[in-house]
Order: structure tokens, then sequence, then C-alpha cells
């Protein structure tokens, strides 16, 4: 029996699950904690994730280059998985634990430093686990469907992490949240890796040295375009989580309890509308079914510009769970197709790196949310939750609406830039 749960695409989501959890809710809440709770300049904390991000563009794309130089018995990815669990759990915990009594400016360089062991951490996590998916399921079918089940994990986890949250902060505060959210990781990220077998065929040439392996992926355009069309929309999906408790407060005038409604009414509907955009993508193209995902994303969040109270905020919610439940599962074809195209041309198979230059791409988009909240808090006078200027519905109603869709009708406007050919797919499951 327990031969059936190696390598399934259901025990592998279990990581997704694992990672999300924590992940999300501390994308949807650190600034809401940090600025709004702890009182938090806007600028320092901006400068923080701006600090981050330099680090983030080295150690990124080594990770995924040693990642996959790394040869054990145990495999490529898992060892560096399973030294990453305990590091992770302990560092989620202190980014809501700063001690109490701190100055602004002691506060800043606690979280700048938590920041930068949290996100270093998390970087070798999300690099492994994420070049598990195409070097174990190899073909376009098995893909979508390993996908789709990841995403509908990821959903519950989204609706978790951001639905109760707000629960469980206002019954056990931050730092108890944290506790309970690392310990979920560590039990289903040990359940999920416990499952997962490596595949020996990691490539038939010579390992590329690291200045050949980044020179080798930059000049691949069709993996640039790819990365950086999502990189614009994952910045929209950064920017809606951080920004939903703001636009509760100051646009919907609802209570932090109510908060979870309108969380739960996005997420709730994503998790069948995963597996509408699967059934999507075994009738089309994976490529005309990434793009599609994108417009349909940005059409579904203008209606947050209107909503005006809860039942109108639910309405507009699941509207955005539609285009959201498309960006979560398509780009895993495309992706896919792209490192398998790259395995054809140099004789092996370089997930590792892949990955990890994706997702400092897709990361970067951190900055521009961070800047984006800056510049519209600015503008409208936003600076803190001490501070919220004479405006704040206008500078959320901006940040949630208005801005996400620029950026979609960017993404959109750079995936139609270049034609994805590729070699004739692999439809069935391998």
């Amino acid at each position: 029996m327990k031969g059936k749960w190696i390598n399934s695409p259901y025990t592998f989501a279990l990581g997704m699950f694992a990672m999300m959890v924590p992940s999300q809710a501390f994308s949807s809440f650190y600034s809401y904690f940090y600025v709004e709770k702890l009182g938090l300049g806007l600028g320092l904390a901006t400068l923080a994730r701006m600090i981050f991000l330099i680090w983030d563009a080295v150690n990124n794309p080594l990770f995924g280059y040693w990642s996959d130089r790394t040869n054990t018995r145990y495999g490529r990815r898992r060892p560096w998985v399973f030294g990453s669990i305990p590091l992770f759990m302990l560092a989620f915990v202190l980014v809501f634990s700063p001690p109490g009594g701190l100055s602004e400016n002691g506060l800043f360089i606690w979280f700048l430093v938590t920041l930068i062991l949290y996100e270093a951490v998390a970087t070798v996590l999300w690099v492994n686990y994420g070049a598990l998916l195409p070097e174990l399921f190899r073909g376009d079918r098995i893909r979508a469907k390993a996908s789709a089940i990841q995403q509908g994990y990821q959903v519950v986890a989204l609706l978790i992490a951001t639905a109760l949250t707000p629960m469980i902060f206002a019954a056990i505060n931050f730092s108890n949240m944290a506790i309970v959210y690392a310990c979920v990781f560590g039990i289903f990220m040990y359940i999920c890796m416990m499952n997962v077998k490596e595949k020996k065929d990691t490539g038939t040439g010579e390992p590329l040295k690291l200045i050949p392996a980044f020179r080798e992926t930059i000049r691949n355009k069709k993996f640039w375009v790819f990365n950086i069309s999502n990189s614009f929309a994952q910045t929209v999906n950064g920017l809606i989580s951080s920004m939903i408790p703001f636009y509760a407060k100051y646009v919907l005038h609802i209570s932090e309890a109510q908060m979870s409604i309108l969380l739960a009414s996005i997420f709730v509907s994503v998790i069948p509308l995963v597996f509408v955009w699967y059934w999507i993508i075994r009738k089309m193209d994976g490529v005309k079914a990434w793009r599609l995902s994108l417009i349909i994303y940005g059409l579904s969040v203008i209606p947050l510009w209107f909503s005006y109270d809860l039942i109108s905020g639910v309405a507009a919610g699941i509207a955005v769970g539609f285009g959201l439940a498309g960006f979560l599962v398509t780009p895993a074809i495309v992706g896919g197709r792209i490192i398998d195209e790259d395995a054809d041309k140099t004789g092996q198979r370089r997930e590792g790196i892949y990955t990890a230059v994706s997702g400092f791409i897709t990361r970067s988009s951190g900055l521009i949310s961070a800047l984006a909240f800056f510049i519209v808090g600015m503008i409208f006078g936003y600076e803190s939750g001490d501070n919220p200027g004479s405006d704040p519905e206008s500078t959320f109603r901006y940040l949630i609406s208005v801005v996400p869709l620029c950026l979609l009708v960017i993404s959109v406007a750079i995936s139609f830039s270049i034609k994805f050919k590729f070699t004739e797919p692999l439809r069935g499951d391998l």
C-alpha cells in the first residue's frame, strides 16, 4: 500500500499545502502586523523589503545551481528540504515574535534580520520542492493533473492561512499563531518528502559549470518572457492578499471577524474553479490556456473597485477567485515544457536552476508590490495605522483594483511578445 503513495500527485501536493499555510499567512499579514499593529513606518518597511531583494538576487540562483549539482543516495532535492524544515519553522516564528518595548529603529532591525533569515530558508524550500514537479511528472497530461491537485491543496492552505488567521491571532496573538502554523508545516512537509522518490535520469551530459549554466538559462528567450510576464501577475497575487486586511477596514468598513468571510469568498471559490481550469487545459494548448488565464485574471479585479460593503466584497472576491484559479494552474504546463526543451538541448535535467531563477524573477514582484504600496500611500497620505491620512479609502481602493489591473495588462502584453513553439508535446503520463 505504501508504494501506491510514492510519487503520487496527492502526497506530493501535501508539500504545497505545508509551505503555503505559513507562507500565505506571512505575505497576507506581515505588513499589517508591522505597519498597522506595531506602528512601523511605511518607508522603513519598504526599505527592509528592498534590502532583502538584494540578498535574494544572490542566493536564489545559487541555491538552484547547488541543488542541480547535488548527488546523494537520498536524491538531489530531498536532503535540502529535510535540512530546511526546522530552520523554516524557527524563522517563521521569529518574524511574528518581536520582543516588546522596541523602538521604531529596533523594530526595523528585528524585522529586517528575521525577514532575511525567513526568506533565505524559504528559497531553499521553494527551489527544491518546485524542481521536483517537472522532474517527477513528465508529460502535459500528468503535469496538468499534478498541478491541479497541487493547486487544490494550495487553495485549502490559502483559505486556512487567510480566512482563519484573523480569528486565530485575535484569540491567541500573532506569536502563538506562528507557532501553530510552523507545526502544521513541519508535519505535512515531512509526510510529503517521505513519499518522494527521485528519478535517476538526471541527464547524460557533463553538468554545466556555474557561468555556463547561468548563460544557457539567460539566453532562453521563452523562459524570460514567460517568467517576466508571470512576475507581474504574481505581484497581483501578493498585492491583493496583503491589501485585503486594509481593504476590509478602510473600504468595506467591516470588522476583523468579517474579514474572514471576505477572504473565504475568494479561496473557497477557487477550489472547484481549479478543476474547471484543469478541464480547460485538457481542451486547448497549454500556452493559450496560460494567456487566457492572465486575461481573465485582469478582468476579475475590476469588481473590487465597486465594492462598498461585505456583500459586494464577497461577490467581487468570487470573481477574483476565477482569475486566480487559472493563474495557479496554467504556468506549470508552460514552465515544464521549457525545462524539457532545455534538457533536450543540454543533456541535463536542470529543474533546480530554472526553478530558482524563475523564483527570483517572480519573487522580485515583492519589490513592485512594496513600491506600489509606498507610492500610492504617499499620494493619499497613508503612513501607518497611527497616521492613516485623510483618505485611506482611496489608498486601498486603488491598491486592490486599479494597480492590479494595470499590472495584468502589462503581463498579458509581455506574454504575446514572442511565439512559444515547442516540439510535439508529451500528452500522456510518463
